[in-house]
């Protein structure tokens, strides 16, 4: 009990931060994965300063990336999601 609450707390501070959200949200509407560079035009906000949140959302398991020659492709973690509105609805029931 104490672990899953952990990992909620994790994943709703990583998902705390608007641009965070849009990013989350970004990745799930492409139905395909990312780089950086492609999520810092989208945002209009610098390439380090999308590198940063995606540490963050990578440490709480929502998102993953895949290297792909010089690059990194981020995506979302289906799975990742679906615990994670496993355990909000066990809080909220």
């Amino acid at each position: 009990m104490a672990r899953d609450n952990d990992e909620l707390v994790e994943i709703l501070k990583a998902l705390s931060d608007p641009t965070r959200m849009k990013i989350v949200r970004i990745l799930r509407s492409q139905g395909h994965s990312l780089c950086v560079n492609a999520l810092a035009s989208r945002l209009g906000i610098t390439q380090s300063a999308v590198s940063q949140h995606l540490r963050i959302l990578r440490r709480a398991g929502i998102v993953s990336g895949e290297r792909n020659g010089y690059f990194v492709h981020y995506e979302v973690n289906g799975e990742r999601l679906k615990e994670f509105r496993a355990m909000v609805d066990d809080v909220l029931a």
